[in-house]
């Protein structure tokens, strides 16, 4: 799969607001010329070391940064730091857990600082590629599940469908953070800061080569 070349052509499938303030100064923030040396804010520091694998799994570097070196790891931080809502934020920390308790068992590893990429991508993989009644079976329970917490129900989500929905969601934040991103923006999709010639009807095979333009 020739992954910069889906990324290039997919638009943005999550409900995500991406004008918002708060948003784009996250963006603006996490640069390639801006590097920085990164202290989580939301995730635990071995937290942060998981995802910044996780993140370089979806997209690894190729003629094109790796989501990492566009710093696509701590954009995703800070976006479940300052924009999740609180229940967003309870239902990633606890998919993440059960992510990573899934990888140590299947590793024999005790702690999450001594996971690499083949392990974990290991879980990732299956847990993704599954069947489309599987994903809809997963997101029935993950409904009914926040459903039970919004009436103040106790609720249990099941393993399975908690790891499924933090491989879903991040893989989603991934590619989020990544086209958002100045040097994806700039150098990957089609970027054109004065706007021209408006061609309402126009193919993007005839106007950018196919690429999608820059958000």
């Amino acid at each position: 799969m020739d992954r910069r070349k889906a990324l290039q052509n997919m638009g943005l499938s999550l409900g995500y607001v991406v004008t918002t303030p708060t948003l784009i100064s996250i963006v603006q923030s996490c640069t390639i010329e801006n590097k920085i040396v990164w202290t989580p804010e939301f995730f635990s520091k071995d937290e942060g070391a998981i995802i910044t694998q996780l993140v370089d799994i979806f997209l690894p570097k190729t003629d094109t940064p790796s989501a990492s070196e566009v710093q696509v790891d701590i954009f995703i931080d800070r976006f479940a730091d300052q924009v999740m809502a609180k229940e967003h934020q309870e239902l990633l920390k606890l998919g993440m857990s059960r992510f990573i308790e899934k990888a140590l068992a299947d590793s024999d590893k005790e702690n999450a600082a001594d996971l690499i990429p083949e392990e974990l991508e290991a879980i990732l993989g299956p847990t993704l590629k599954i069947s489309k009644e599987e994903q809809r079976a997963n997101d029935e329970a993950l409904e009914n599940h926040m459903g039970a917490l919004e009436e103040g129900t106790a609720a249990k989500l099941d393993d399975k469908v908690a790891q499924y929905t933090f491989a879903k969601n991040l893989r989603g934040l991934t590619v989020l953070g990544y086209k958002t991103s100045e040097f994806v923006g700039k150098q990957v999709l089609e970027y054109l800061p004065v706007p021209g010639e408006y061609v309402p009807c126009g193919k993007t095979e005839e106007l950018t080569g196919g690429k999608a333009w820059s958000l």
